[in-house]
C-alpha cells in the first residue's frame, strides 16, 4: 500500500530522488517543442502531398504513408503531453493518462519500425524477384499496413493486461513500459519486446538491404555510367532513401532499447532516471527525420512537394510508377500513360 501511494505521488508531483532541475525541465521542454512543431508540420505536409498526387501511391509508398500516420499520431497524442509536463516540471494527467501515453507511444513506435522492415521486404521482392505489377502487389501492401498495426497491438497491449505495466520514466515527465521493474514477468516482457520489436525487424532490414546492395553492385559492374538507365538510377536513389530512413530510425531507437535492457537487467542505479530522459527524447526525433528524408532523397516526392508549395498553375509533374496499378481505371487522370506504354515491362534490378 505504501508503494502504491509513493508511485501515485511520483506521478502527480514529478518529484523523485533524481528529479531534474528547473533548467533541465526547461531544456527538455524546448527540445520537445521543436520536435512537436517540426514533426507535426513535416508529417502533415507529407500526407498532403500524397493526397494531392495519387500517382505517388505505389505499393511501397503505402507503407511510407503508414509511417507518417503513426508519426502524426505521436505528435498529436504523445508529444504535447510530455511537452506540457516538462513546462510544469511534473506529470499532469495522472496514472490513467500515464498508461494511455505509454501505450499510444509504444503502439505507434512499433508500427513505424515494423513498417520500415516490411518496406525493406517489399523493395527486396520488387528488385531481386522482378515482382510484376498487378492487384496482388497492392493487396500485399494493404495487408502489410494492417499487419503492422496488429503486430504492434500484440506487443503493446500486454502491459495493460498485467504482463509488465506502463508507468513514469526518467524524471517523471514521460511514461513508458516500467523498465526498472525486476520481476520475472517484467523482465520476460522487456526481453520479448527487445527481440521481436527491435532486433527481429532489424535483422529483416539488414538481410533485405544487404541482398539489394549486392544486386546493385553486380549491375554497376556490368554497365558503364553512361549506359545506366534512368530507371536503375531511380532504384538506387530509392534504396538510399529507405536505408537513410532505417539508419535514422535506429539511431533514435537503439539507445532507448539499450537503456531499457540495462535498467531491467543491470545493477540498480546503473542508469540514473534523469539520464534516461535523453534516449526518450532521441526516440521522439524519429517523427522529424522521416519527412526530411522524403524531401531530400525522393526526387518524385520533392518535385510534387515543390509544385504544391509554389502554387503553380502549370500541369503537375509526371510521375513514373515502378509498379503499375491493376487496371487503367486505377490510374489518376494526371498520370495515365499513353496506350503504347501500358504494356511496358517494369524496370527492376535482378539478381541473375
Amino acid at each position: 500500500m505504501v508503494t502504491l501511494l509513493q508511485h501515485s505521488n511520483n506521478i502527480s508531483t514529478g518529484h523523485g530522488p533524481a528529479a531534474l532541475s528547473r533548467g533541465g525541465h526547461t531544456a527538455a521542454a524546448v527540445f520537445l517543442g521543436f520536435i512537436l512543431v517540426l514533426g507535426f508540420l513535416g508529417n502533415f505536409l507529407v500526407l498532403v502531398v500524397f493526397s494531392r498526387f495519387p500517382g505517388l501511391r505505389t505499393p511501397a509508398n503505402l507503407l511510407l504513408i503508414n509511417i507518417s500516420v503513426s508519426d502524426m499520431l505521436v505528435c498529436i497524442c504523445g508529444t504535447p503531453i510530455s511537452f506540457a509536463a516538462s513546462v510544469r516540471g511534473r506529470w499532469l494527467t495522472g496514472s490513467y493518462g500515464c498508461r494511455w501515453y505509454g501505450f499510444s507511444n509504444a503502439l505507434c513506435g512499433v508500427v513505424s519500425l515494423v513498417s520500415l522492415s516490411l518496406l525493406s521486404f517489399e523493395r527486396y521482392l520488387i528488385v531481386l524477384h522482378s515482382s510484376r505489377s498487378d492487384c496482388s502487389q497492392y493487396r500485399r501492401a494493404r495487408l502489410a499496413v494492417a499487419a503492422s498495426w496488429l503486430y504492434s497491438l500484440v506487443w503493446t497491449l500486454p502491459p495493460l493486461l498485467g504482463w509488465s505495466s506502463y508507468g513514469p520514466e526518467g524524471p517523471g515527465t514521460t511514461c513508458s513500459v516500467e523498465w526498472h521493474q525486476r520481476s520475472a514477468a517484467a523482465r520476460s516482457y522487456i526481453s520479448c519486446l527487445f527481440v521481436f520489436c527491435l532486433l527481429l525487424p532489424l535483422m529483416l532490414m539488414l538481410f533485405c538491404y544487404g541482398r539489394i546492395l549486392l544486386a546493385v553492385r553486380k549491375v554497376a559492374r556490368q554497365v558503364t555510367r553512361s549506359k545506366q538507365s534512368s530507371a536503375e538510377r531511380r532504384e538506387v536513389c530509392i534504396l538510399v532513401m529507405v536505408v537513410s530512413m532505417v539508419t535514422g530510425y535506429l539511431l533514435c531507437w537503439m539507445p532507448y532499447g539499450v537503456v531499457a535492457m540495462l535498467s531491467s537487467f543491470g545493477r540498480n542505479g546503473v542508469v540514473p532516471p534523469a539520464a534516461s530522459l535523453i534516449p526518450s527524447l532521441l526516440a521522439k526525433t524519429s517523427t522529424v527525420l522521416n519527412p526530411v528524408i522524403y524531401v531530400l532523397l525522393n526526387k518524385q516526392f520533392s518535385r510534387c512537394f515543390l509544385h504544391m508549395i509554389r502554387c503553380s498553375s502549370d500541369a503537375p509533374p509526371t510521375l513514373i510508377h515502378h509498379t503499375l496499378p491493376c487496371s487503367r481505371r486505377d490510374w489518376p487522370p494526371a498520370v495515365i500513360p499513353p496506350t503504347d506504354k501500358l504494356n511496358m515491362t517494369p524496370t527492376t534490378l535482378t539478381s541473375s
